[in-house]
């Protein structure tokens, strides 16, 4: 009996030390093959531009092929979905914080499991800005709150994603304003309409705004990023506007199946920060008005437990219950 105790402890003792005997090796060898990017946003957006400047940097230090597959729909469940079923430690999900956080508040049930989005480098800051129609005379965020409170009912709001939907609902409740809530499906024409008045304000990523802004066909009035930007000089934060209850950063990060190990995490942030400071790609991403922040994976953890810590107030303003997944 002691005999066969010892064999099994000293075969214990063998697996333990080839697993942490492993642990290192793993960031050097993988990749080992194509590594793919599933982003929830579609062609074209300031995500997908930055995700396929990062993955011809990765696959030149990788040796591996780097591709980035577009899966928009369904305020990102639809690529969430797809990356959570691949159940393979070479398929990422490149997102912003925004296309899931407000997902237990704006689903009867979660459809995925929250926990299997493992955090793996934060990227950048999309700008967020808050724009009028110049024909309303509103010349700051002040003033517009002000317009809504003498004239109850008569303006309205449209914004872009869940999460800022959420914010500014529970502001207007909050602040006891009557202002109407305009849904959209297609955020192109809510941007035509905010153009030609029929909106009255307007809260979205500033790359779909900058073209009619640059035009003077609309007005910015603040940004809801935490920090001010020299991209948008003169225009102030929403705290700095007095109205630190409409924070949100436009967080983009690389999300991992959860099984991967954190030494693969840690290699992966390293590089991706190598690839952002590369001034070319940090100049294109500025060009679509993001804010280059990368960030290890605690970074990214940290900053979106802080906005999540956020949307539990938000939720108790509005009195919703946070969806849970089965």
């Amino acid at each position: 009996m002691t005999t066969m105790r010892t064999r099994l402890g000293l075969a214990a003792a063998s697996l333990l030390a080839l697993a942490f005997s492993l642990a290192p090796v793993a960031a050097q060898t993988w990749p080992q093959r194509t590594v793919k990017f599933i982003l929830t946003l579609g062609p074209g957006s300031g995500a997908d531009i930055g995700a396929r400047l990062i993955a011809e940097r990765l696959s030149a230090r990788w040796g591996q092929p780097v591709v980035v597959e577009n899966r928009p729909g369904g305020d990102g469940i639809v690529a969430i979905n797809s990356f959570i079923n691949a159940r393979d430690d070479h398929v990422m999900l490149l997102s912003p914080s925004s296309a899931f956080i407000a997902h237990p508040y704006t689903s009867d049930k979660l459809s995925y499991d929250p926990g299997e989005l493992s955090p793996v480098a934060r990227i950048s800051s999309t700008l967020i800005s808050i724009s009028v129609p110049p024909s309303l005379g509103a010349g700051s965020l002040q003033e517009f709150f002000a317009m809504a409170r003498a004239q109850p009912g008569k303006l309205n709001w449209v914004s872009t994603t869940g999460a800022t939907d959420l914010i500014l609902h529970a502001y207007i409740k909050k602040s006891g304003l009557d202002m109407v809530r305009v849904p959209y499906r297609n955020p192109v024409e809510a941007l035509t309409d905010t153009v030609n008045g029929r909106v009255h304000i307007y809260w979205a990523a500033h790359a779909i705004v900058q073209a009619q802004v640059e035009a003077g066909k609309l007005k910015v009035i603040a940004i809801t990023n935490s920090e001010p930007t020299s991209l948008l000089p003169g225009i102030p934060t929403v705290t700095q506007a007095g109205f630190p209850d409409l924070i949100l950063d436009g967080l983009i990060g690389i999300f991992s199946q959860r099984t991967l190990p954190q030494s693969v995490r840690d290699r992966i942030a390293a590089d991706v920060k190598a690839a952002l400071d590369d001034p070319s790609i940090h100049a294109r991403l500025t060009a679509t008005r993001q804010i280059v922040v990368p960030g290890t994976a605690a970074e990214l953890a940290a900053s979106i437990e802080k906005q999540r810590a956020g949307l539990v107030e938000v939720s108790k303003v509005l009195g919703i219950k946070a969806a849970t997944y089965q």
